[in-house]
């Protein structure tokens, strides 16, 4: 067996090569890597070399965290796992010491290793050794690419949950990426009764619809404060969620949330000052809450795919293998016309 890496070297640059292979330490699995999902952030990385306040260094780095794969071999101290078993890896590895996760907030751990953050290692890669404790097990009718997506869905499940989305909710997504559709479909599950999707591109509107939106807006070609105000009737929505993690749709929400309503803040923003007007807040007396990444949601999400509820498999629009690496990035970051969620399948 051998273990092949992809890497950035560089912007806009990813080379594959061989590495070392792993071994399972005492806690452990190796798991034969077979999908890994290309994020928001990847792409920021590789384009920009920064995300948020996140900066690659100069060296070579490994982005991915998005990932589910089978595992091949076992260490000293598992008692769960099997060789064989097909597993979703959550890609944050905590201290378990610290306030937030004696708490079970422990995705606020500030000294947590997050694959693909830089300076921790993605998973952009054949093989991968990993704490058994963080390897969730798969149902037989779960595929190991939906188990990669399940990581965007737990995203979309603790915005929910953060929002306190509940049955006969009316909620509004700016932003209709990976994030905003994974949101969306947490929503509906969560009981929502109407669900308004709003981006610039056409393509992700059609996704939405097709997932289960009530009303889409091409905000680049319709007036999006007054086609809001008609569909809610000018009440505004009980919940609202930014997921694009732009400047304009963040200063939006507090016009479009409904009085008494919520807004949740869940893409992630540029490290600079963003104009909002709080006046709108107060009036409202409306909540504010945001979301950094998610906590104890894997498992809700791995049933939610297997039950059926959440079709989570259908956001995927491009695939490509790990030698086409390079052209998967490039195509992310150029194709604003029909690629909504792009997936690395490891060969």
């Amino acid at each position: 067996m051998k273990n092949r890496g992809a890497f950035m070297q560089g912007l806009d640059k990813m080379i594959v090569k061989e590495i070392e292979m792993p071994s399972a330490g005492h806690g452990q699995v190796v798991v034969k890597m077979e999908y890994v999902g290309i994020c928001g952030s990847d792409v920021h990385y590789f384009h920009s070399g920064r995300c948020g306040g996140f900066v690659v260094g100069d060296e070579e780095f490994m982005l991915g965290h998005e990932c589910a794969g089978t595992v091949v071999e076992v260490g000293e101290g598992c008692k769960d796992l099997k060789v064989g078993d097909r597993v979703a890896l959550e890609p944050g590895i905590t201290c378990g010491e610290c306030e937030f996760c004696k708490s079970g907030r422990y995705n606020l751990c500030p000294d947590v290793q997050f694959l693909a953050t830089p300076p921790v290692q993605g998973c952009y890669e054949d093989y991968i050794a990993y704490p058994e404790n963080m390897c969730f097990k798969l149902p037989d009718n779960v595929s190991t690419k939906e188990g990669a997506l399940v990581e965007p869905l737990s995203v979309g499940l603790h915005a929910a949950n953060q929002g306190e989305v509940g049955l006969g909710d009316t909620v509004i997504i700016l932003g209709g990426g990976c994030i905003g559709l994974v949101t969306m479909m947490a929503c509906k599950a969560h009981g929502a009764s109407t669900i308004i999707v709003a981006d610039l591109v056409d393509a992700r509107l059609d996704k939405a619809m097709e997932l289960g939106a009530t009303y889409t807006i091409n905000s680049g070609k319709t007036d999006v404060f007054e086609e809001v105000k008609r569909l809610t009737g000018g009440k505004g929505a009980d919940k609202v969620f930014e997921t694009a993690g732009s400047p304009v749709t963040i200063a939006q929400t507090p016009f479009f949330v409904k009085r008494g309503g919520t807004i949740v803040l869940v893409g992630l923003a540029a490290q600079e000052e963003i104009t909002y007007n709080f006046a709108q807040i107060m009036d409202k007396e409306a909540t504010i809450k945001s979301v950094f990444r998610y906590r104890n949601v894997y498992p809700q999400a791995i049933a939610a795919i297997s039950s059926g509820t959440i079709p989570v498999a259908k956001i995927a629009t491009h695939e490509f293998d790990l030698d086409h690496i390079q052209e998967a990035f490039e195509e992310a970051i150029n194709n604003k016309t029909d690629l909504v969620k792009a997936i690395i399948r490891i060969n």
